[in-house]
């Protein structure tokens, strides 16, 4: 091994402290771009500081599914972007990327701002039609503009709906409890999807999210599905280090029941984003977003493994 090589390693620059991407059936890469955020910027640091707070799972067997991502997972990297270019030049470049790891891996994406799930979700397109979506967050992202701008971290749901990317009928959001104008908020409902906002979730957990995600996997099947994860979901007082932070919001046992209970589906990737760790308190975001990022990737190993 390269000396450099060795410090690569060993400077906290790879999920999991993983090897770099080879033939792996599972990639994890960083999206380092927040140029489309309405309020903190700063995501565009998420990728290596959820890195290095994974570091703490790198020889970690999940206490459920009982399986480690090491041997199954590479570090693919940060994707290379033209980070002062106009948003449809990254979007293309996001995409061009995302669909040559697509084609060979199962992906998940670290954001980053929320901008960059739109182009992950046209390189998904271009392999599996349309897919269901859950989406994870404070906001609907479903506004038409962005405070005049035509696109940005809070339209992708809208763009993705209008560009036939995602069935709109098995389209779920979950936590959504931000400000916003009726026929924002209620988008994807009017449509025919899910949503369980922020308030219809208070005070449950555990199996009392049962029903919750009974009717997930109905809505669901076995059709194709993405996850995206934006880490503002979560209470401030969970997820501080983020750039658009909403009181009231999910706790991180709620999250993670979700994600272990949601796992039969037929996930074909998942993005987590918005983590800003200047914001962040004692690593309380990143860790978050590591451990969401970890528990989704041994749940979609365990699938795999022998009966």
């Amino acid at each position: 091994m390269a000396i450099g090589e060795f410090a690569y390693a060993n400077n906290s620059n790879r999920f999991l402290a993983a090897p770099a991407l080879n033939a792996q059936p599972f990639a994890v890469c960083g999206i380092p771009f927040d140029g489309a955020v309405t309020n903190r910027p700063g995501a565009r640091f998420g990728p290596q500081e959820i890195r290095r707070a994974s570091l703490m799972l790198c020889d970690g067997i999940h206490p459920l599914f009982d399986v480690s991502p090491l041997g199954h997972v590479g570090d693919a990297a940060d994707m290379r972007l033209p980070n002062a270019s106009p948003l449809t030049e990254v979007r293309a470049a996001i995409q061009q990327q995302a669909a040559t790891l697509m084609a060979a891996h199962h992906c998940a994406f670290i954001g980053g701002d929320h901008s960059v799930t739109l182009p992950l979700l046209r390189a998904l397109h271009a392999q599996h039609g349309p897919v269901a979506l859950i989406h994870f967050d404070a906001h609907c992202d479903t506004w038409v503009d962005h405070f005049g701008e035509p696109s940005g971290h809070g339209t992708w749901t809208y763009e993705a709906i209008q560009e036939g990317l995602v069935d709109q009928t098995k389209t779920v959001q979950i936590g959504i409890r931000s400000s916003g104008a009726r026929e924002a908020r209620e988008y994807v409902q009017d449509l025919g999807g899910l949503i369980y906002n922020a308030r219809a979730l208070r005070g449950k957990d555990g199996a009392q999210l049962g029903p919750v995600i009974e009717e997930i996997k109905a809505r669901i099947g076995n059709t194709p599905c993405y996850l995206t994860l934006d880490i503002d979901c979560l209470d401030p007082a969970f997820a501080p280090g983020t750039g658009t932070p909403e009181p009231g919001g999910m706790s991180s046992s709620q999250v993670m029941t979700f994600l272990e209970e949601l796992t039969p589906l037929n996930f074909v990737g998942m993005d987590c984003v918005e983590v800003a760790p200047a914001y962040d308190h004692a690593e309380l975001t990143s860790n978050a977003a590591a451990q969401f990022i970890w528990t989704y990737l041994c749940g979609q190993i365990a699938k795999r493994q022998p009966a």
